[in-house]
């Protein structure tokens, strides 16, 4: 019996390199490969795979809710979550969600065959690493029922706006990849602000991160700037000294810098 497999992971040179190397082993195809979770849902209505090997770290709709979405068109698929997290919320969140199997990336590859083979059959795998903080949480259950992760108070729809929101879409452009109204993604803004205290898109990109549903963006320095009040910088008297112009060492240093002559080239 060969078990077809569909890899979706948004980085395409792990991607491809898992491809080639799972092909060449016996009784495993590769029927696909793509990056996001639009396409697979696309490609598992036409391909039909066993398996799915998902990243949770996905652009658009993160690989834990596209997952759940193809399992609920396609209940035959079983779904193995292949990532670099280990986090207590999607760790538990995958449980709840009736993911088949939780793998991490630095697994070899004979672990992850085993996880392959184990969750063809019907079977539940997790990574040893993932299955230690399953157990250190039942241990520690009253206390995790006192802590109620973030990630699970929200649905799949929520996290999904969440973080198209983070992202940077705007309401307008989210709806339209969800194939929502406007007004349904801002009930769901509106949830998320109650469910998890947020009240702009600093807290939501925030939010987004902590749960590891998107990396730290490259532009959030300059969304933190522009939440920050203003800071005059004030010239020091060189004469009066820092004591009695009252600022803070950082203030000085700073009016250092801004106010140092320009260096003019030798003549």
């Amino acid at each position: 019996m060969t078990i077809h497999l569909l890899l979706i992971d948004d980085n395409i040179l792990f991607r491809k390199g898992l491809a080639a190397l799972l092909s060449l082993q016996n009784g495993l195809a590769v029927v696909g490969d793509v990056g996001s979770g639009r396409e697979a849902a696309q490609l598992s209505q036409s391909l039909g795979p066993d398996i799915l090997l998902i990243d949770i770290r996905l652009s658009g709709i993160n690989g834990l809710d596209s997952a759940v979405q193809i399992k609920h068109r396609l209940p035959q698929i079983k779904a193995i979550i292949l990532t670099h997290s280990k986090t207590e919320d999607h760790v538990r969140a995958a449980l709840h969600a009736g993911i088949d199997g939780y793998v991490l990336k630095d697994a070899s590859l004979d672990e992850l065959l085993i996880a392959i083979r184990h969750v063809a059959t019907g079977k539940k795998y997790l990574s040893p690493e993932v299955s230690v903080l399953v157990v250190e949480n039942l241990l520690h259950l009253e206390h995790a029922h006192l802590n109620r992760p973030k990630l699970g108070l929200l649905t799949h729809r929520e996290r999904s706006v969440l973080q198209l929101i983070a992202e940077g879409h705007t309401n307008r452009g989210a709806a339209e990849f969800l194939s929502v109204s406007p007004k349904t993604i801002e009930k769901h803004r509106a949830s998320l602000k109650q469910k998890l205290g947020l009240h702009n898109t600093t807290d939501i990109t925030l939010a987004a991160v902590e749960m590891g549903l998107i990396d730290l963006p490259r532009s959030f320095s300059r969304l933190m700037m522009a939440t920050l009040p203003r800071i005059d910088i004030v010239p020091i008297d060189p004469v009066r000294g820092v004591a009695a112009m009252g600022c803070s060492p950082a203030i000085i240093a700073l009016s250092a810098v801004e106010h140092q002559p320009e260096s003019r080239p030798a003549e």
